[in-house]
Protein backbone atom coordinates (compact mmCIF):
# COMPACT_ATOMS: atom_id res chain seq x y z
CA UNK A 1 0.00 0.00 0.00
CA UNK A 2 0.98 3.28 -0.77
CA UNK A 3 1.22 6.45 0.84
CA UNK A 4 -1.21 8.22 -0.57
CA UNK A 5 -3.43 5.43 -0.22
CA UNK A 6 -3.16 5.37 3.46
CA UNK A 7 -3.72 8.89 3.58
CA UNK A 8 -6.66 8.76 1.99
CA UNK A 9 -8.35 5.89 3.66
CA UNK A 10 -7.53 6.95 6.95
CA UNK A 11 -8.71 10.30 6.03
CA UNK A 12 -12.41 8.75 5.10
CA UNK A 13 -12.20 6.71 7.82
CA UNK A 14 -11.71 9.05 10.08
CA UNK A 15 -14.79 11.50 8.14
CA UNK A 16 -17.18 8.87 7.78
CA UNK A 17 -17.04 6.56 10.84
CA UNK A 18 -18.75 9.69 13.42
CA UNK A 19 -20.50 12.02 10.56
CA UNK A 20 -23.78 9.47 10.16
CA UNK A 21 -22.88 9.35 6.47
CA UNK A 22 -21.41 5.41 6.91
CA UNK A 23 -17.16 4.56 6.92
CA UNK A 24 -17.91 1.07 5.54
CA UNK A 25 -19.85 2.06 2.58
CA UNK A 26 -17.52 4.71 1.77
CA UNK A 27 -14.72 2.50 2.37
CA UNK A 28 -16.09 -0.40 0.29
CA UNK A 29 -16.51 2.52 -2.59
CA UNK A 30 -12.98 4.08 -2.37
CA UNK A 31 -11.57 0.28 -2.62
CA UNK A 32 -13.00 -0.16 -5.70
CA UNK A 33 -11.95 3.13 -7.24
CA UNK A 34 -8.48 2.75 -5.47
CA UNK A 35 -8.01 -0.99 -6.96
CA UNK A 36 -9.24 0.66 -10.48
CA UNK A 37 -6.58 2.69 -10.46
CA UNK A 38 -3.77 0.39 -9.26
CA UNK A 39 -3.86 1.95 -5.79
CA UNK A 40 -4.46 -1.27 -4.02
CA UNK A 41 -6.77 -2.83 -1.94
CA UNK A 42 -7.23 -2.39 1.76
CA UNK A 43 -5.37 -4.79 4.10
CA UNK A 44 -7.23 -6.63 6.93
CA UNK A 45 -4.45 -5.06 9.12
CA UNK A 46 -4.75 -1.97 7.83
CA UNK A 47 -8.51 -2.12 7.73
CA UNK A 48 -8.60 -3.20 11.85
CA UNK A 49 -5.78 -0.03 12.70
CA UNK A 50 -7.82 2.28 11.13
CA UNK A 51 -11.22 1.19 13.24
CA UNK A 52 -8.59 1.50 16.17
CA UNK A 53 -7.63 5.06 15.21
CA UNK A 54 -11.58 6.06 15.15
CA UNK A 55 -11.60 3.98 18.40
CA UNK A 56 -8.77 6.46 19.57
CA UNK A 57 -11.10 9.47 19.00
CA UNK A 58 -14.00 8.25 20.89
CA UNK A 59 -11.34 8.06 23.91
CA UNK A 60 -10.24 11.95 23.81
CA UNK A 61 -13.65 13.16 22.60
CA UNK A 62 -15.80 11.64 25.69
CA UNK A 63 -12.70 10.99 28.56
CA UNK A 64 -14.88 12.58 31.42
CA UNK A 65 -17.55 10.11 30.29
CA UNK A 66 -15.27 6.66 30.04
CA UNK A 67 -13.36 7.64 33.06
CA UNK A 68 -16.32 8.23 35.27
CA UNK A 69 -17.63 4.96 33.95
CA UNK A 70 -14.54 2.86 34.77
CA UNK A 71 -14.78 4.46 38.06
CA UNK A 72 -17.98 3.56 38.97
CA UNK A 73 -17.32 0.18 37.79
CA UNK A 74 -14.88 -0.39 40.01
CA UNK A 75 -17.42 1.35 42.61
CA UNK A 76 -19.88 -1.33 41.87
CA UNK A 77 -18.13 -4.49 42.23
CA UNK A 78 -17.40 -2.81 46.16
CA UNK A 79 -20.80 -2.11 46.75
CA UNK A 80 -21.29 -5.57 45.39
CA UNK A 81 -18.50 -7.34 47.59
CA UNK A 82 -20.53 -5.24 50.02
CA UNK A 83 -23.53 -6.41 49.83
CA UNK A 84 -23.95 -2.35 49.78
CA UNK A 85 -26.93 -0.49 47.06
CA UNK A 86 -26.21 3.47 47.35
CA UNK A 87 -30.17 4.90 47.58
CA UNK A 88 -29.62 6.63 43.86
CA UNK A 89 -27.77 4.85 41.25
CA UNK A 90 -25.39 7.36 40.14
CA UNK A 91 -25.44 8.02 35.98
CA UNK A 92 -22.28 6.60 34.93
CA UNK A 93 -23.25 3.47 36.46
CA UNK A 94 -26.30 3.26 34.94
CA UNK A 95 -24.97 4.41 31.72
CA UNK A 96 -22.56 1.34 32.15
CA UNK A 97 -26.27 -1.17 32.19
CA UNK A 98 -27.32 1.01 29.50
CA UNK A 99 -24.17 0.24 27.06
CA UNK A 100 -24.20 -3.01 27.87
CA UNK A 101 -28.02 -3.87 26.66
CA UNK A 102 -27.40 -1.70 24.03
CA UNK A 103 -24.48 -4.27 22.84
CA UNK A 104 -26.29 -7.52 23.42
CA UNK A 105 -28.22 -7.33 19.94
CA UNK A 106 -24.57 -7.41 17.99
CA UNK A 107 -24.67 -10.79 19.19
CA UNK A 108 -26.76 -12.28 16.66
CA UNK A 109 -24.68 -10.81 13.57
CA UNK A 110 -21.98 -12.86 14.70
CA UNK A 111 -23.36 -16.47 12.43
CA UNK A 112 -23.48 -14.13 9.89
CA UNK A 113 -20.61 -11.80 9.96
CA UNK A 114 -18.92 -13.01 6.94
CA UNK A 115 -22.16 -13.34 4.55
CA UNK A 116 -22.78 -9.21 5.96
CA UNK A 117 -19.00 -8.38 5.09
CA UNK A 118 -19.46 -9.73 1.40
CA UNK A 119 -22.14 -7.33 0.84
CA UNK A 120 -19.50 -4.82 0.51
CA UNK A 121 -18.21 -6.33 -2.18
CA UNK A 122 -21.68 -5.44 -4.20
CA UNK A 123 -21.94 -1.51 -4.89
CA UNK A 124 -25.58 -2.19 -5.51
CA UNK A 125 -26.16 -2.89 -1.77
CA UNK A 126 -23.86 0.02 -0.55
CA UNK A 127 -25.77 2.42 -2.77
CA UNK A 128 -29.43 1.55 -1.89
CA UNK A 129 -27.89 1.64 1.67
CA UNK A 130 -26.78 4.54 1.85
CA UNK A 131 -29.86 5.63 0.16
CA UNK A 132 -31.57 4.53 3.06
CA UNK A 133 -29.19 6.25 5.62
CA UNK A 134 -30.14 9.37 3.55
CA UNK A 135 -33.70 8.90 4.60
CA UNK A 136 -33.38 7.68 8.20
CA UNK A 137 -31.70 11.18 8.47
CA UNK A 138 -34.08 13.07 6.60
CA UNK A 139 -36.64 11.43 9.09
CA UNK A 140 -34.55 12.53 12.54
CA UNK A 141 -35.00 16.12 12.05
CA UNK A 142 -38.70 15.30 12.00
CA UNK A 143 -38.86 13.59 15.13
CA UNK A 144 -40.33 15.55 18.09
CA UNK A 145 -37.66 16.55 20.45
CA UNK A 146 -37.44 14.10 23.42
CA UNK A 147 -36.29 14.25 26.65
CA UNK A 148 -34.61 11.04 27.91
CA UNK A 149 -31.35 11.33 28.89
CA UNK A 150 -28.87 8.38 30.60
CA UNK A 151 -31.09 9.11 34.41
CA UNK A 152 -34.72 8.19 31.83
CA UNK A 153 -33.64 5.52 29.80
CA UNK A 154 -35.16 2.40 29.37
CA UNK A 155 -33.82 -0.97 28.74
CA UNK A 156 -36.66 -1.42 26.20
CA UNK A 157 -35.95 1.72 24.47
CA UNK A 158 -31.53 0.89 24.40
CA UNK A 159 -32.30 -2.48 23.19
CA UNK A 160 -34.00 -0.76 20.14
CA UNK A 161 -31.53 1.36 19.48
CA UNK A 162 -29.25 -1.92 20.10
CA UNK A 163 -30.89 -3.88 17.36
CA UNK A 164 -30.81 -0.75 14.98
CA UNK A 165 -27.04 -1.32 15.09
CA UNK A 166 -26.81 -4.38 14.64
CA UNK A 167 -28.96 -3.77 11.25
CA UNK A 168 -25.97 -1.19 10.46
CA UNK A 169 -23.52 -3.35 10.20
CA UNK A 170 -24.70 -3.54 6.47
CA UNK A 171 -21.94 -1.75 4.79
CA UNK A 172 -23.82 1.70 3.37
CA UNK A 173 -25.55 2.43 6.53
CA UNK A 174 -24.44 4.60 8.85
CA UNK A 175 -23.87 3.21 12.27
CA UNK A 176 -24.26 6.55 13.98
CA UNK A 177 -26.78 7.78 11.78
CA UNK A 178 -28.91 4.87 12.32
CA UNK A 179 -28.23 4.90 16.24
CA UNK A 180 -29.16 8.35 16.62
CA UNK A 181 -32.12 8.52 14.71
CA UNK A 182 -33.27 5.48 16.41
CA UNK A 183 -32.56 7.35 19.61
CA UNK A 184 -34.67 10.42 18.52
CA UNK A 185 -37.16 8.07 17.63
CA UNK A 186 -37.34 6.22 20.88
CA UNK A 187 -37.06 9.81 22.75
CA UNK A 188 -33.55 10.37 23.61
CA UNK A 189 -32.75 13.90 23.70
CA UNK A 190 -30.70 14.75 20.78
CA UNK A 191 -27.27 15.24 22.88
CA UNK A 192 -27.60 12.45 24.65
CA UNK A 193 -28.33 10.58 21.28
CA UNK A 194 -25.15 11.32 20.16
CA UNK A 195 -23.11 10.72 23.26
CA UNK A 196 -25.02 7.45 23.69
CA UNK A 197 -24.53 6.26 20.11
CA UNK A 198 -20.47 7.24 20.49
CA UNK A 199 -20.14 5.45 23.92
CA UNK A 200 -21.91 2.48 21.90
CA UNK A 201 -19.95 2.33 19.67
CA UNK A 202 -16.53 1.26 21.84
CA UNK A 203 -17.52 -2.06 22.48
CA UNK A 204 -18.71 -2.59 18.76
CA UNK A 205 -15.40 -1.33 17.82
CA UNK A 206 -13.75 -3.12 19.77
CA UNK A 207 -15.66 -6.39 19.42
CA UNK A 208 -15.30 -6.38 15.61
CA UNK A 209 -11.70 -5.56 15.28
CA UNK A 210 -10.84 -8.85 17.55
CA UNK A 211 -12.86 -10.42 15.49
CA UNK A 212 -11.25 -9.16 12.16
CA UNK A 213 -7.84 -9.17 13.85
CA UNK A 214 -7.88 -13.29 13.74
CA UNK A 215 -8.92 -13.34 9.74
CA UNK A 216 -5.47 -10.79 9.33
CA UNK A 217 -2.99 -12.24 11.41
CA UNK A 218 -4.09 -15.71 9.42
CA UNK A 219 -4.11 -14.04 5.73
CA UNK A 220 -0.37 -12.28 6.97
CA UNK A 221 0.88 -9.22 7.93
CA UNK A 222 3.48 -7.10 5.90
CA UNK A 223 5.30 -5.48 8.94
CA UNK A 224 7.32 -3.70 6.82
CA UNK A 225 4.53 -1.61 5.34
CA UNK A 226 3.45 -1.01 9.18
CA UNK A 227 4.65 2.65 9.08
CA UNK A 228 2.79 3.49 6.04
CA UNK A 229 -0.41 1.86 7.95
CA UNK A 230 0.02 4.07 11.26
CA UNK A 231 0.02 7.39 9.18
CA UNK A 232 -3.17 6.03 7.92
CA UNK A 233 -4.09 5.62 11.50
CA UNK A 234 -3.21 9.25 12.94
CA UNK A 235 -5.41 10.97 9.86
CA UNK A 236 -8.35 8.81 10.84
CA UNK A 237 -7.68 9.60 14.37
CA UNK A 238 -7.55 13.59 14.13
CA UNK A 239 -10.12 13.42 11.66
CA UNK A 240 -12.41 11.64 13.38
CA UNK A 241 -12.17 13.58 16.64
CA UNK A 242 -12.69 16.91 14.80
CA UNK A 243 -15.84 15.08 13.21
CA UNK A 244 -17.17 14.13 16.55
CA UNK A 245 -17.09 17.81 17.57
CA UNK A 246 -18.50 18.93 14.63
CA UNK A 247 -21.17 16.27 15.21
CA UNK A 248 -21.46 17.38 18.57
CA UNK A 249 -22.55 20.94 17.64
CA UNK A 250 -25.14 20.09 15.26
CA UNK A 251 -27.19 17.86 17.44
CA UNK A 252 -28.83 20.08 18.95
CA UNK A 253 -29.60 22.10 16.08
CA UNK A 254 -31.94 19.51 14.17
CA UNK A 255 -29.76 19.58 11.16
CA UNK A 256 -28.79 15.39 10.38
CA UNK A 257 -31.08 16.24 7.20
CA UNK A 258 -27.72 18.24 5.61
CA UNK A 259 -26.05 14.74 5.54
CA UNK A 260 -29.02 13.28 4.01
CA UNK A 261 -28.76 15.04 0.84
CA UNK A 262 -25.04 13.90 0.41
CA UNK A 263 -25.97 10.37 1.27
CA UNK A 264 -28.49 10.63 -1.72
CA UNK A 265 -26.18 12.00 -3.78
CA UNK A 266 -23.43 9.48 -3.15
CA UNK A 267 -25.89 6.59 -3.48
CA UNK A 268 -27.18 7.54 -6.52
CA UNK A 269 -23.75 8.37 -8.02
CA UNK A 270 -22.75 4.99 -6.96
CA UNK A 271 -25.47 3.14 -8.53
CA UNK A 272 -25.12 5.14 -11.98
CA UNK A 273 -21.55 4.37 -11.74
CA UNK A 274 -21.91 0.64 -10.81
CA UNK A 275 -24.63 0.40 -13.87
CA UNK A 276 -22.32 1.53 -16.52
CA UNK A 277 -18.66 -0.33 -15.52
CA UNK A 278 -20.85 -3.45 -15.85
Amino acid sequence: MSLFSSIVLGFIQGLTEFLPISSSGHLAIAQQLLSQADLGDIPGFFDVLLHLGTLVAVFVAYWQDIRDMIREFFAGVGDLVHHTTPAVIPPARRLIVLIIVGTLPLFAVLPVKDFIESLGENLYVVAGALIVTGCLLFLSDRVRRGRKTAKSARMRDVLIVGAAQALATCPGLSRSGTTITTGCLVGFERKFAVRYSFLLSIPAILGANILSLKDALDAGIDWSAVPVYLVGVAVAAVVGYACIRLLKMIADKGKFGWFAYYCWAVGGLTLIFTFFQK
